[in-house]
Formats: C-alpha cells, sequence, structure tokens
C-alpha cells in the first residue's frame, strides 16, 4: 500500500502555525515512507471563505521548505483539489445514502432546532438532533415541501451503541451514539457539509491516512459513520496534539504572533520556523535541537509525537532564528535581509553589495531577527541623531573627551591604510601617547560613531563606517559635548 496523506487547509484565515505544524507532520511521514503528500483546499464554508488566501497557504508551505506532489496548483491524478469543484462526487455519494434510506430529508427550521438545543440544555441532555423528521411519511414530507420548507439532509445514526476511533496516536477513542445524534451531510444550499465532504474525498482521493489536528478527533466518529453507511474502507486516523499557550490556554493573538505571515514579516526565517515547529510535539532525537526538513524526514514517525499538547514559546524560536541567521550562506543573508531594509527607509541600490554583506555579518552576532538586523546597522547607513543616554552619562563626562575624541578623529584621518587593523594601531598609539587605558578611547569612540554602547568589534565598525564619516562623527560629538557642558 502506498502511503497518502492530505493537509487540507478552509481558506477562512490566513495560516496558523499549529496549521503549518500538521501540514508538516503530513509532509514528513510521506517523505519517509516514500509516499505522496496531497494539498486539497476545503472551501465548502462559503459565508466565511476568503479566496486570496488559498496562495497565502501555498507561499507559506514553501517558504518552510515543503513540497507536495499533489494540490489546486500543481494537479495530479486524483484531482479536482479544491473541494467545491468535487460536488459531483459529493452529489452522488448523498443520492446513494437517500435512496438506500440510510439518509433522509429534513425540514426543520432554524428556529425549532433552536428550540430542540434549548430544551436539551435545560433537561441536562447532549443537544443532539430529536429526530423529528427521521421517520415522516412520504405524504408528510411533501407537504412540508410544499409549504416551501427548505431541507437538509441528514445521516441516519444508529440509537444505540459506539463507534470506536482507533487513532495512531491516542488509541482507541469511544463515542456514544446518543451523543452524535443524525447529523447533516448535505445543508440546505445543496452543498456538502464538512465531515461528508471530507470522508468521500478522502476515500475518492485514496487517502491512506488522515493525520490533523486533534480539535478534528470529536469529528472522526461522523466521519467514519459516513465511511460505514457508504460501504468505504476506512483510513488509519492519527490527531496531533494541539500547540498552546504558556499559560496553557488556546492559541490566540493576545499571545502575539501565531500567523505565518507575522513571524515573516517580524523577520523570521522559514527554516528556523520549521525547525521549532517540529519541536513542538515531537520526542526528542537525541539533545540535537537544530535540524533541516531534510534531516527530520530521515528520523519522523507517528510513534514519536507526544499525546500531550505543546507549549509554544517564542522565546526559543527567536533563540532558534539566531543560530539560524548566524549559519546562514552570506549571498542568502543579504537576498533575504534586502527587503527589511527598504521597507525600514533604507535605499539599497547605491550601496556596493560587498560592502553590505561585510555590514551584515558584522552586526547579526547579536540579533535574532531580520529586523533587528536593520536596526542594529542603521548608524552604518544613517548619521546617528542621539546618543544612547547611559553612554552618555558614563562615556562622555570626563571633562577631556571632547579632545581626545578630536584627537582620534585626527589620527585616523591621516592613516595610510584605512581598515580594522590600522584603527587599532591609530588607537592603541593615541592611548600610549596620552597615557590612557585604550578603554577610555574605545567607548567615547563608540558612542561617537554609532550612537550606540554596544555593537560589532569597533576597529571592524569604523573601517566600515569609513574613514570620512567616522572623523565626521568624531568631531561632531566632540562639539555637542562642549555646547552641553
Amino acid at each position: 500500500m502506498q502511503v497518502r496523506v492530505r493537509y487540507a487547509p478552509s481558506p477562512t484565515g490566513s495560516p496558523h502555525v499549529g496549521g503549518v505544524r500538521t501540514a508538516l507532520f503530513n509532509y514528513l511521514f510521506a517523505r519517509r515512507h516514500g509516499g505522496a503528500f496531497v494539498l486539497r483546499i476545503e472551501d465548502t464554508d462559503t459565508g466565511r471563505n476568503r479566496p486570496e488566501t488559498v496562495a497565502e497557504f501555498l507561499d507559506a508551505f514553501r517558504w518552510v521548505g515543503m513540497d507536495w506532489d499533489e494540490g489546486p496548483d500543481v494537479g495530479g491524478p486524483w484531482g479536482p483539489y479544491v473541494q467545491s469543484e468535487r460536488t459531483a462526487f459529493h452529489r452522488e455519494a448523498a443520492e446513494r445514502l437517500e435512496r438506500s434510506g440510510q439518509a433522509y430529508r429534513c425540514y426543520c427550521t432554524v428556529e425549532e432546532l433552536e428550540a430542540d438545543r434549548e430544551r436539551a440544555r435545560h433537561e441536562h441532555r447532549p443537544p443532539r438532533y430529536s429526530g423529528r423528521c427521521r421517520n415522516l411519511s412520504q405524504r408528510e414530507r411533501e407537504r412540508l415541501r410544499q409549504e416551501g420548507r427548505a431541507s437538509t439532509l441528514r445521516l441516519k445514526v444508529p440509537e444505540d451503541g459506539v463507534t470506536v476511533v482507533h487513532d495512531l496516536i491516542r488509541g482507541d477513542v469511544t463515542f456514544e451514539h446518543q451523543t452524535l445524534g443524525d447529523f447533516v451531510i448535505v445543508k440546505s444550499d445543496a452543498m456538502a457539509t464538512y465531515n461528508f465532504a471530507a470522508a468521500v474525498d478522502d476515500n475518492g482521493m485514496g487517502i491512506t491516512h488522515v493525520i490533523r489536528g486533534e480539535e478534528h478527533l470529536s469529528n472522526t466518529p461522523r466521519q467514519i459513520l459516513v465511511y460505514q453507511a457508504l460501504g468505504l474502507p476506512l483510513p488509519l486516523f492519527a490527531h496531533v496534539p494541539m500547540i498552546l499557550a504558556p499559560d496553557r490556554a488556546k492559541l490566540s493573538k493576545r499571545h502575539g504572533a501565531t500567523s505565518v505571515a507575522e513571524f515573516r514579516e517580524q523577520g523570521y526565517l522559514g527554516e528556523a520556523l520549521c525547525n521549532y515547529l517540529l519541536l513542538l510535539g515531537l520526542s526528542p532525537q537525541g539533545d540535537e535541537e537544530l535540524f533541516s526538513l531534510a534531516q527530520a524526514v530521515e528520523h519522523f514517525d507517528l510513534d514519536r509525537i507526544q499525546k500531550n499538547a505543546a507549549v509554544y514559546d517564542v522565546k526559543k524560536l527567536t533563540w532558534l532564528n539566531g543560530i539560524y541567521l548566524r549559519r546562514m550562506d552570506v549571498d542568502q543573508l543579504e537576498a533575504a535581509a534586502r527587503p527589511f531594509f527598504e521597507r525600514a527607509g533604507i535605499p539599497l541600490e547605491a550601496v556596493d553589495p560587498a560592502w553590505l554583506r561585510q555590514v551584515l555579518v558584522a552586526v547579526r552576532e547579536r540579533v535574532s531577527t531580520l529586523a533587528e538586523m536593520v536596526e542594529a546597522a542603521r548608524y552604518f547607513f544613517e548619521e546617528p541623531t542621539a546618543y544612547d543616554p547611559a553612554g552618555v552619562d558614563k562615556h562622555f563626562s570626563a571633562p577631556q573627551t571632547p579632545q581626545l575624541l578630536r584627537e582620534v578623529a585626527e589620527a585616523l584621518a591621516s592613516l595610510e591604510t584605512f581598515d580594522a587593523a590600522g584603527v587599532d594601531a591609530a588607537l592603541t598609539r593615541l592611548a600610549q601617547e596620552r597615557d590612557v587605558p585604550r578603554a577610555r578611547l574605545i567607548h567615547p569612540v563608540r558612542l561617537a560613531v554609532s550612537g550606540r554602547t554596544m555593537g560589532p568589534g569597533l576597529f571592524d565598525l569604523v573601517a566600515l563606517v569609513g574613514r570620512e564619516r567616522s572623523v565626521r562623527r568624531l568631531r561632531a560629538a566632540a562639539d555637542r559635548i562642549e555646547a552641553a557642558s
């Protein structure tokens, strides 16, 4: 049996980290077993669909490193891969169930159904369908139809007994039929419901394993009942744990970024987010926490997925992202960073690419995201408009500081070769001549040239800023110190 798995997002919102992690688990399982990974868009919720988010999903999956064998953009032999284009399959299956008597027309109004639910709540019963249309005669059905009542199609669920979900992660989970009731499989607008369409499409596309979030576990007995009513073989089911916020509540926007687009805009790397998501819910393979998607394929299997919910920790993601930034090929780093500089109002058209790469390498040791990298590098492109206040108090307060800064400026201006080694030698000579510790020069010079108290090594920093700009900034800082005193 060839493994065939699918990820089937609903285009009602942007890709969420929990959904992308589930897609990654499907991808890894398919690749690990030489199977097919399928993307299917489940767009039957016509009232909430946002068609533009389909492209967002495809882009997000590619960004974290996934590809797929079949899907709406690449085609395949089991299409169509958009659920609304598979209505003929849903209609044929529904008609078969209605003809066999396993499904029936329900003419209950919204008000009647709400009254039934309210009665059940009052009597402390599960809010299941009362079954009022289950045994209508043909004459009663015709009368209701003549009244102009819209109808849905409901599956007849056995009144007694249970449905057992044999879950590959959680073991057997039992659902009593009395809690399910006869559920709708075709809505009044003739569109299949999620549970019905998912079961019909999974079978129609040869899906062997349904790997999805645990929030879908309650849907699974209904889908099993659809399979059974249609006489179809069951796929294997596996429900992966949820991702919870640090306070163990359901992850939401109040906990910070949750969509892939937000992380991307904040300067995280797709590889880092992928790595982090795979750490959420997987039992560790040794002590290694950094691994590529290709490496994950070699060790992935469903028995490594934990049963308990994983706790989201953006600090861990940020730490991982910083490591990926520092390990990144410098040409790739430049390509990734350029859009962030442009967005921050720092145009790079006239900037020497070789110099830009040197700047990026210099600042990436102390940053964790591409957005932070822009701010860490800003003084290489713009004159400092202010100095770190704590640094001013500590490094600009001595009376002789303006004179020392001017002397450093003169020493740098006269350097024959302006590079890090030359800057180092110039400050060493001046410290010896003035009989002061080198730190007495290094800290004020850093503050004057960058406006910061921390950053890359000073000599590299000054060399990258360049002779003319460094000298100008040193003199300007000296003037400002004197003007403020």
